[in-house]
């Protein structure tokens, strides 16, 4: 083990590839086709089944890797772990083929919605993730499609195969013995941040207005307009607007309780009043019922939140921050039962690194409104109420909460447990995933090109 998290010859790079599926700051995560002038010759350089792995898949992970190294030299087997994580990833695809294992249209339909709104909210708007891409969003989120669904129908056979597994504390121990003194990570000073978030409540008078202008885009489509063109124009929702509204097939309870009782009170082609969710107001309209499932378009606004809904909540915070300086309630606690953000307000408030799950933060790669905001406090104090927006563009407050602040130090079980157990863990996993594939890789047709037959994907023992 020459790397602390070199965890298998196909387990490290399985992340990888199904790298698209957590979002990531890169654009060129996306998982789309790159723009154009950064092409690749391609090529077919393996086949599982019907499954093929493109020479392109193959260098567009071996440069993200490289990336990565910061210019530390790379394994010289590199470009064989990244085929052999491949490889396994189009096995996942033809064995879940053969036993029926599948996604609903529903779950891909809704992380592509989620991963292009997200880079819509990264890249500033849908004008410049399309010029990025030189390609119209609709045409971007249908080259995703495919990706997407192959991916959640991976991480469902990985579930399958190893999602029970789990380490002792013995195991932990284990694993970070067999770590060669020399190759413990030294990390960089880390941080414990914990956030309360308030999202700024709507006022009745927006609330009014955005009704208001829904029932006049009602009135306009009721006299003769498109509804999918002014769904293009006016919807909030980015997922949909580009696509006239339309959101496709949805089973029962899959969509929000008000949306789903306001269309199924619709005939095919009515139009609904206006309906209030948590995601704002909708316009919907019943395109067609099938069986226990039925699709709909809608136009959706979010009222605008405004200075008095911001103070309301700021004040609200200020109770709070004052209770946990008194020592009347913890931060913890707090957290749990005010935080907006269920995410971290289940995980006592602490942020958590998106990297390996710890609450652990790199100060180097931290987000600069918090890296500026902790830089001159203290261990254990708390800011006043400050102005933020949500990852969904909601105005908010929140107040921070430095936890901790580690210097420098070489990797130890003390202090580092929880990233050496989820170190261990992914090992473990991991360890599964290559055992699995080497009882069913017999099983499919494989192919490697000659290329990469020193790869031994073919042999019994990798």
């Amino acid at each position: 083990m020459t790397q602390f998290f070199q965890l298998s010859a196909r387990g490290v790079l399985l992340s990888a590839a199904l790298l698209a599926a957590s979002v990531t700051s890169s654009y060129a995560q996306l998982g789309i086709g790159r723009p154009v002038g950064r092409q690749i010759v391609d090529g077919i350089v393996a086949k599982v089944d019907n499954q093929i792995v493109l020479r392109s898949d193959l260098e567009n992970l071996y440069a993200q890797e490289q990336a990565r190294a910061e210019g530390k030299p790379l394994p010289p087997d590199l470009r064989c772990r990244i085929l052999q994580s491949l490889a396994l990833n189009k096995l996942l695809l033809a064995k879940a083929e053969t036993d029926s294992v599948v996604v609903e249209d529903s779950q891909v339909k809704n992380e592509l919605d989620r991963r292009m709104a997200y880079f819509v909210q990264q890249i500033g708007s849908e004008k410049k993730l399309e010029e990025y891409y030189n390609k119209p969003i609709k045409q971007l989120k249908d080259e995703l499609r495919i990706q997407v669904k192959d991916q959640l129908v991976q991480q469902k056979m990985q579930d399958e195969i190893a999602g029970k597994v789990s380490v002792t504390p013995r195991e932990v121990r284990q694993f970070y013995n067999r770590i060669p003194k020399d190759s413990l990570p030294y990390y960089s000073t880390e941080v414990e941040v914990g956030q309360i978030i308030k999202i700024a409540k709507t006022n009745s008078k927006a609330k009014q207005a955005t009704q208001a202008k829904l029932n006049d885009l009602r009135a306009r489509i009721l006299a003769g307009e498109d509804f999918a063109t002014l769904a293009k124009q006016f919807s909030q929702d980015p997922g949909s607007a580009v696509e006239g509204g339309y959101l496709g097939f949805f089973k029962r309870r899959e969509l929000v309780p008000e949306y789903e009782a306001a269309a199924l009170r619709l005939e095919p082609g009515q139009l609904s009043p206006v309906v209030e969710s948590q995601f704002g107001f909708h316009l919907i309209q019943l395109i067609e019922r099938k069986g226990d499932s039925f699709s709909t378009r809608h136009i959706l606004l979010k009222p605008e939140t405004g200075t008095a809904d911001a103070t309301e909540a700021a004040q609200e915070l200020a109770k709070l921050r004052r209770r946990i300086m008194a020592d009347s309630v913890t931060f913890a606690k707090a957290a749990k039962d005010n935080s907006d953000d269920k995410t971290s307000g289940g995980n006592g408030g602490l942020i958590a690194n998106r990297t390996d799950g710890s609450s652990y933060l790199p100060l180097d790669k931290l987000d600069p409104a918090i890296f500026f905001t902790i830089d001159t406090m203290k261990v254990g104090s708390i800011t006043p109420p400050l102005p933020y927006r949500t990852d969904d563009g909601k105005d908010a407050v929140r107040i921070l909460w430095l936890k901790s602040n580690n210097p420098p130090h070489q990797a130890n079980i003390t202090d580092d447990y929880q990233k050496l157990a989820a170190a261990a863990l992914e090992e473990k996993k991991n360890k599964a995933l290559d055992e699995w594939f080497l009882k069913n890789r017999g099983t499919v047709y494989l192919e490697v090109d000659p290329e990469y037959t020193g790869c031994n994907l073919l042999n019994s023992s990798l």
